[in-house]
């Protein structure tokens, strides 16, 4: 499996798996069948801006708008795309 994530590629949520804020938890949250992860810090940024439209590249230039401050931020999204596509949470469209 091609893990090497592009900034063409377009992602979206696998089946069975949803995307919630969830106040309890004071977080944003990924729900499926067999439990739940709660996402820290800027995952959930990052997640909240996939939905099978927006490329890689889409996402990375909305966030270093948004967060014009954070050094590095590229990477950190890159980063969690990976882990978000190995863990089988996104899929590629």
């Amino acid at each position: 499996m091609d893990t090497q994530i592009q900034h063409a590629d377009i992602y979206a949520l696998s089946h069975h798996h949803r995307f919630q804020w969830e106040e309890a938890q004071n977080s944003y949250v990924i729900l499926f069948p067999e439990g739940m992860v709660k996402l820290h810090g800027g995952a959930g940024e990052v997640l909240k801006r996939v939905n099978g439209k927006a490329t890689v590249g889409d996402i990375v230039a909305d966030l270093k708008a948004t967060f014009p401050d954070a050094d590095d931020i590229e990477s950190d999204i890159i980063g969690m795309f990976e882990l978000a596509f190995s863990k089988g949470w996104l899929r590629k469209v």
